[in-house]
């Protein structure tokens, strides 16, 4: 226990200071969680998410540069959809990349506490594999800009507490649900096609 704390502590202490974190609007529509007063929340029913969450965390870097890392979450069932960087930009760089990265949500992306980013990013991961998903590959390069997370989650995935594939215009559905049919079974997941 001693040895894990100091592991912990360790790995805590090597992690570049945070210079900011933020969460796509509307992140917790239809999650199941706790009482978290810290978590911002900005429900709007009506705009929607299909269960697609965004995160951006940047980290101080070099003289007065930022190195920053981005993740897709599918919280409802894929998990991490996709990651970048770390990309390595200034203040003024850092700012238009917020506005860009998150400019296909309704509404202005929240700032966040990097518990949240984690619970979110290795949560909906972690639920996704449970379904017989991996995270997108790029996912390893940016793991790192979340520092540690200790497993389980504290927020249920899936809308409402169940999985629900949303199939993009490009995607094939075939092979998600054979994998969901074989994974919690037929009729125990929801199923929803989003045409072009």
């Amino acid at each position: 226990m001693v040895r894990s704390a100091a592991i912990l502590a360790n790995a805590e202490a090597s992690e570049p200071p945070l210079a900011g974190c933020w969460i796509s609007p509307n992140w917790s529509t239809g999650l199941i969680f706790g009482d978290h007063p810290d978590w911002p929340v900005d429900e709007d029913p009506a705009a929607g998410t299909d269960g697609l969450v965004s995160v951006l965390v940047a980290r101080k870097h070099r003289h007065d540069k930022v190195s920053v890392c981005g993740y897709l979450a599918d919280v409802y069932c894929l998990g991490v959809k996709n990651a970048l960087g770390p990309k390595i930009m200034d203040d003024l760089g850092l700012r238009g990349f917020v506005r860009e990265y998150f400019s296909g949500y309704d509404g202005d992306p929240l700032n966040a506490p990097i518990e949240l980013a984690r619970e979110v990013v290795f949560g909906s991961l972690e639920y996704a594999r449970g379904l017989g998903f991996d995270p997108h590959p790029d996912f390893a390069a940016a793991e790192g800009h979340l520092g540690p997370w200790s497993p389980p989650s504290t927020i249920a995935f899936g809308r409402d507490g169940k999985p629900l594939y949303v199939s993009g215009p490009y995607d094939d559905p075939r092979p998600i649900v054979r994998t969901l049919e074989r994974t919690v079974g037929v009729g125990n997941f929801e199923f929803l096609s989003v045409a072009e």
